[in-house]
């Protein structure tokens, strides 16, 4: 065990070794592809384009070529990394969606008859559709990082469908949006109103015995407790994007089997919907509101340390999935056989302190998470605890799977856009982490607001230059030490995509 995994390490090199998805399949490559490796559609590259990005040397920096192509003058720019993996395992996605009410037809996330994509038109006509206009349905705008690992499949196949996995959650509860004014039905079908009036006008002993007529007799209405629950319209919203996350991975976990699908990926979107923005975060990748100066943290990461807890909980309650090889608790060090019956600084799944144990012959086991900040590993193998894909993946040489402690659930926090008046400097940025693991969040607003500052407040290019900007920072420039940055600082390594949203186009949209 012990070789394994000092191999299992060895191999890394801040990510997933290559080739270690572990998959079930032995004919695997050669299963059809589900999608073909491309960059993001808005970019508009050739096939010539995209290969000559793909220089891991010169790393040129990819942008837009027309700014009508993304919603809200939208700026994005791209860089791919410096050898980690032959492809940029970065996936963008953007997109305007009209979606209909379901019409009693099952719809299937690879047909758009009830839900059409605005942003597919070519030159990009009807982005900036009024939702006013609207009359049958609603319009979100969408836009999506995902950042693969062991292999680009999991993040192009996400880029591809998850925004019309979520048109789909959507559908049924559009009459309920549009309805701003009435709180949801508890159960559809219902007259919110009277649901409301009923509810609030019994008491407590009428609601357990029945509010009309006699125990048992036709005429009384089914039991029901006093009190409900007032659920406002944007926890429909959010509980719509965490389905949409379960069912793009339970489509993954079901198409592996048909398509070669590699690796995972860590998924960051935002939509756009009714006045106000949801940013749904999977993994370690980041979005920041910068607003008049104010940073305002609109995502959390989702790594060994941060969810450390969370799987120490699941391997103690379900210890067959650390399969007599690992130990769910936490010490400063590995444990040494010589140290036997010492005490020893440990951290079970109920602390957040340290307390001392005897060490036992258990604990000598590799531990769940080994590592710290950016080299943290659960089982050795994966730095990220959230995201979408990763069914195959297991300990190296193992039949260890490592999916159960995975999560496709999604953080998501809401931006009311409409309590602020935006100016042209305000934006939202998202970034993979390959531009946060070298800037912190006040470097990139202080990078943005200057150069911001520097350019004209009608330039409609001014957000793919920021975009630009933030992204040769992170990247540097290539010396004889590797890539280098401000303070002759390490740069990133890594693929860096960023998209630079201006708020100030939501409030007009309004």
């Amino acid at each position: 065990m012990l070789t394994r995994m000092k191999s299992a390490v060895a191999n890394f090199m801040g990510g997933i070794m290559a080739g270690s998805s572990g998959s079930d399949h032995a004919n695997g490559s050669e299963l059809p592809m589900r999608f073909p490796y491309v960059r993001p559609e808005f970019l508009g590259l050739s096939q010539d384009e995209v290969e000559c990005s793909a220089d891991h040397i010169a790393r040129p920096i990819l942008i837009l070529k027309e700014t009508k192509r993304l919603p809200w003058s939208t700026g994005y720019a791209e860089v791919i990394n410096a050898g980690k993996s032959t492809h940029n395992e970065d996936q963008a996605s953007c997109e305007v969606m009209f979606v209909k009410k379901k019409a009693g037809v099952q719809y299937t996330p690879n047909k758009t008859s009830s839900i059409k994509r605005r942003s597919s038109l070519p030159n990009g006509e009807g982005l900036q559709l009024k939702e006013s206009t609207e009359v049958d349905g609603i319009t979100f705008q969408y836009w999506a990082l995902f950042d693969g690992h062991a292999g680009a499949g999991a993040a192009v196949v996400a880029s591809k469908l998850l925004h019309h996995h979520i048109a789909e959650q959507l559908q049924d509860i559009i009459d309920i949006l549009k309805n701003s004014a009435v709180l949801p039905p508890t159960c559809l079908g219902e007259d919110p109103e009277t649901t409301t009036t009923n509810s609030r006008t019994l008491t407590r002993a009428a609601s357990l015995r029945g509010a009309a007529g006699a125990p048992g007799s036709p005429s009384t209405p089914q039991t029901r407790f006093f009190t409900e629950k007032k659920i406002p319209h944007e926890c429909l919203i959010i509980g719509a994007l965490e389905n949409a996350f379960k069912e793009m991975d339970l489509q993954i976990e079901r198409e592996r089997s048909a398509y070669s699908i590699s690796g995972g990926c860590t998924a960051l979107i935002v939509v756009y919907l009714l006045g106000k923005i949801y940013v749904s975060n999977a993994g370690d990748s980041r979005a920041i509101i910068i607003r008049n100066g104010e940073i305002i943290p609109m995502s959390s990461e989702f790594t060994p340390e941060t969810e450390r807890q969370r799987l120490q909980y699941l391997a103690f309650l379900q210890p067959h999935l650390l399969g007599n090889e690992f130990t769910h608790l936490e010490f400063p060090r590995r444990v040494q056989r010589k140290e036997l019956g010492k005490m020893m600084l440990y951290r079970d799944f109920n602390m957040t302190g340290w307390a001392y144990k005897t060490i036992e012959e258990e604990d000598l086991k590799f531990p769940l998470i080994y590592g710290e900040g950016k080299k943290a590993r659960v089982m050795a193998t994966i730095g990220v605890t959230r995201g979408l894909g990763d069914h195959d993946l297991k300990v190296h040489d193992s039949n260890i799977y490592i999916k159960p402690f995975l999560s496709s659930v999604p953080e998501v926090r809401v931006y009311d856009l409409l309590q602020y008046e935006h100016g042209a400097d305000d934006v939202l940025v998202l970034a993979t982490d390959g531009l946060w693991d070298v800037l912190l969040n006040e470097e990139v607003s202080e990078a943005v607001t200057n150069f911001l500052a520097c350019c004209d407040p009608d330039d409609p290019h001014r957000y793919t230059l920021a975009a630009q900007d933030l992204v040769m920072r992170a990247r540097g420039v290539l010396k004889d030490r590797g890539w280098r940055i401000s303070n002759d600082r390490l740069g990133s390594g890594d693929d860096i995509s960023v998209y630079v949203i201006p708020l100030i186009h939501g409030n007009n949209l309004t």
